[in-house]
C-alpha cells in the first residue's frame, strides 16, 4: 500500500480538471452546448461585459507571474514615439514628402532620428550591466514592444546578448512585436491602465524620448505617481531638451503656478546614452558599465 503524505494534494489541478472533462463526456445535446463547458475553458463567457473585473484581474496577474518566474528583479523602462526611424531610413521620409508640409515634418522627424541611436546604446549600456541579486536581474530593457524607439531599446538588449521585454497593446490597426524582443518575455494586453502599470511595477529608472500622444500619456502618468508620493521617486530622464521645451512649456506650468517649481527636478534632460547612464549609476551608486 502506497503510503499517503500528509501535505498530498487532494484536489486535482485545473489542467488535470480540464483532461477528464475533455476525455470523458459524451457527445449529447446536454455535454455539446456552451453551458456545459467549464467556465475557464469558455472564451464567449469570459469576453462577456460582465467579466471585465476578471479579465482585469487575469491581464494583471499574467505578465506579473511570468516576469517573476522569469526571475525579473527590476527594469530600465524606454518610452518613445513609433515614428522615429533609424537614421538610415530617414531620407526616406523626405524622398516620401509630397508637399511642403509633409517635407518639413519629414524633415524634423529625420533630427530626431538620431535618438533612435542613443536609445540603442542605452539599452546596450543597461544590459550589461546586468547586476543579479538573489537571482533577480535588474535593469533589464522594457519597452512597449513596437517599432521606432520602441525597437532601438529591445534590439539595444539583443546586441549584448541579454533578454528584454515588450508589452504590447492590441489596437483596430496591425501592432506586431518587434523581432528583437525576447519571445518568452513578449506580452500582448487590452487595457492601456493595466500596460501603464506593468511598465512601472518594476521600473527603477525611466528613459524617455521624443513621442505623441502615447508617450505622453506614459511620461505624465509617471510624473503624476512620483508627484503625488504614490510611486517612490527614480530617474526620469527626457532625451531631447530642445523637443521637450518646444512641446510642453514646463517652465510656465510653474510660473502659473499649477505645479511647484520643486516638480521640476522629478525630471532631468540628456542628450546621449552615456550622459543618461550616469545619471542612473549617481542615483543607485552603481559601479557597472
Amino acid at each position: 500500500m502506497t503510503k499517503k503524505d500528509l501535505h498530498d494534494r487532494r484536489f486535482y489541478r485545473a489542467e488535470q480538471e480540464a483532461a477528464f472533462a475533455k476525455q470523458q463526456a459524451p457527445s449529447t445535446p446536454q455535454t455539446e452546448d456552451p453551458a456545459y463547458t467549464l467556465a475557464f475553458q469558455d472564451t464567449d463567457f469570459l469576453l462577456r461585459e460582465e467579466l471585465r473585473p476578471v479579465r482585469f484581474q487575469l491581464e494583471l496577474l499574467k505578465p506579473e507571474m511570468l516576469l517573476d518566474e522569469a526571475g525579473i528583479g527590476s527594469t530600465l523602462v524606454m518610452y518613445g514615439s513609433a515614428r522615429i526611424p533609424e537614421p538610415d531610413k530617414a531620407d526616406a521620409l523626405i524622398d516620401a514628402a509630397t508637399d511642403e508640409a509633409s517635407l518639413k515634418t519629414a524633415k524634423r522627424i529625420k533630427e530626431k532620428a538620431k535618438y533612435y541611436d542613443e536609445a540603442r546604446s542605452l539599452a546596450r549600456l543597461a544590459s550589461d550591466c546586468g547586476m543579479s541579486e538573489n537571482g533577480k536581474r535588474d535593469f533589464v530593457v522594457c519597452s512597449g514592444g513596437g517599432p521606432s524607439i520602441m525597437e532601438a531599446a529591445n534590439r539595444g538588449a539583443q546586441d549584448v546578448g541579454k533578454e528584454s521585454i515588450g508589452l504590447n497593446i492590441v489596437l483596430p490597426h496591425e501592432q506586431a512585436p518587434n523581432e528583437y524582443v525576447t519571445p518568452s518575455l513578449s506580452f500582448q494586453f487590452h487595457y492601456f491602465a493595466l500596460r501603464k502599470m506593468h511598465f512601472l511595477l518594476r521600473a527603477r529608472a525611466v528613459a524617455v524620448f521624443p513621442g505623441g500622444f502615447g508617450t505622453f500619456d506614459e511620461f505624465f502618468e509617471l510624473l503624476t505617481l512620483v508627484q503625488t508620493g504614490k510611486m517612490e521617486p527614480l530617474p526620469i530622464i527626457l532625451f531631447g531638451k530642445d523637443f521637450w521645451n518646444r512641446v510642453i512649456d514646463f517652465e510656465a506650468l510653474a510660473e502659473e503656478g499649477t505645479i511647484s517649481r520643486k516638480d521640476l527636478d522629478l525630471f532631468q534632460f540628456a542628450e546621449t546614452a552615456d550622459e543618461a547612464w550616469s545619471i542612473i549609476q549617481r542615483f543607485y551608486d552603481l559601479d557597472c558599465g
